[in-house]
């Protein structure tokens, strides 16, 4: 009997130094994180500091030589680049270095393949798939023309790029479809949501910030953690009780990363869109990592891009264990900063504390006598606000609440 072992991919991360905002040294570390999460592993890196990228190498003819070398000397079975490549720069990569060509959204596309768990996730990663591989369908070849069959039949018939463009095409609007579908049902959790009068907090931030330890640790949602990057891309809702008259629906979403291509957020709009539906917007940040600036603004910057302003925030600066020494960190576009650990628990009180206080804010307190006709108000109270007392005295009933402003008329 033959013991098969899997294979393991040995890359080289290339990447090309434009003099922008982010050194290309800090996104290589992201992207030998993103390989160790796709199960490859890292044997070296190459950086070219140039003016712009190589439009048909991605690197110049000097680097891509270095390039070769690396390859040999490190027996690798291919090379990340650390942008989105064209066709034409992936075709000529892959005839000049004759390994396995990969970019930054290919890799990131077979992370979110590998966990996503419910439809729409699936949904989501297949049309993301495919939009990326119809931008870079390229001519084959009259080699690769079909004859068509049939009497009479004049030309060449269906070239197989023309086929592949057109099957695509056709996969592409069936998604779109099953995508809509889902986006219905979700329309229809929402508005129910709505009715029901409870807030939902969503949680956001940058990938392996800790979103989803906060909701377990809150909720006891059993959300799968590790270590990985994005190791959860489907929403878990959850209801969390504030103190004993407030409750209010936590949602974890899936975690933002730097370039993330246009298309990649638009595949997840559906899932990302719990934040723009939110009350309130719980952002998680890694206080540990050094790229805890960068971080956070490419968290703001996927919410501008989504719509998602003008709506309460609290920061979290999570992971406040593997600090050293503590510092009081303030994030200066969130209403409030809070200092917590998923892991030990603290600040998660200090949090319950500022969601029941900007729910307060759009509540009124009441300390009303209804009379005993009047009960059906009670149950408005009941269902859409906060029922503190109540109490049946001989004059009719004495309740005292907190409701939204917005039946505060009706009762």
């Amino acid at each position: 009997m033959f013991q098969m072992d899997d294979i393991e991919e040995k890359v080289i991360l290339v990447g090309v130094e434009t003099g922008g905002e982010e050194p290309a040294e800090q996104s290589l570390d992201e992207l030998a994180e993103l390989a160790k999460t796709a199960g490859a592993s890292v044997a070296g890196r190459l950086i070219q500091t140039r003016e712009s990228i190589h439009p048909g190498t991605y690197v110049g003819k000097g680097k891509l030589l270095e390039l070769k070398e690396l390859i040999w000397e490190t027996d690798a079975t291919g090379i990340i680049c650390d942008d989105e490549l064209t066709s034409a720069q992936l075709g000529n990569l892959e005839e000049e270095l004759e390994v396995k060509i990969m970019d930054r959204t290919l890799l990131i596309l077979d992370i979110f393949a590998a966990r996503a768990v419910s439809g729409e996730g699936k949904i989501q990663v297949e049309l993301a798939q495919l939009r990326y591989r119809a931008s870079r369908l390229t001519g084959l070849g009259r080699s690769l023309s079909r004859l068509g069959g049939g009497i009479g039949t004049r030309g060449p018939g269906e070239k197989k790029l023309e086929m592949d463009r057109r099957l695509i095409r056709e996969r592409i609007s069936r998604l779109k479809r099953e995508l809509k579908d889902v986006e219905r049902h979700r329309e229809l959790i929402r508005s129910r949501r709505v009715q029901s009068g409870l807030k939902v907090a969503a949680l956001v931030g940058y990938t392996s910030a800790g979103k989803s330890s906060i909701e377990n640790a809150l909720t006891d949602a059993g959300i799968l953690t590790d270590a990985m990057l994005f190791s959860t891309l489907d929403t878990t809702t959850r209801s969390l009780q504030l103190d004993n008259t407030q409750e209010i629906l936590l949602t974890d979403t899936v975690g933002f990363i730097r370039k993330l291509p246009h298309h990649l957020v638009e595949a997840f709009k559906s899932t990302l869109e719990e934040a723009k539906y939110a009350d309130i917007i719980i952002h998680v940040v890694d206080a540990s990592n050094p790229q805890m600036d960068t971080q956070m603004h490419v968290v703001y910057e996927t919410l501008r891009q989504l719509g998602v302003e003008d709506r309460p925030v609290i920061t979290l600066f999570n992971k406040q264990d593997k600090l050293e020494t503590q510092v009081r960190q303030r994030d200066f576009q969130a209403d409030y900063s809070i200092l917590t650990s998923a892991k030990t628990g603290q600040g998660l009180d200090e949090l319950k504390a500022a969601l029941l206080e900007i729910i307060r804010k759009d509540q009124i307190y009441i300390e009303r006598l209804y009379d005993f006709s009047e009960a059906g108000k009670i149950q408005l109270i009941r269902s859409r606000g906060q029922l503190l007392s109540e109490e049946y005295v001989p004059e009719g009933i004495s309740v005292k609440a907190y409701v939204p402003r917005e039946i505060y008329g009706r009762v």
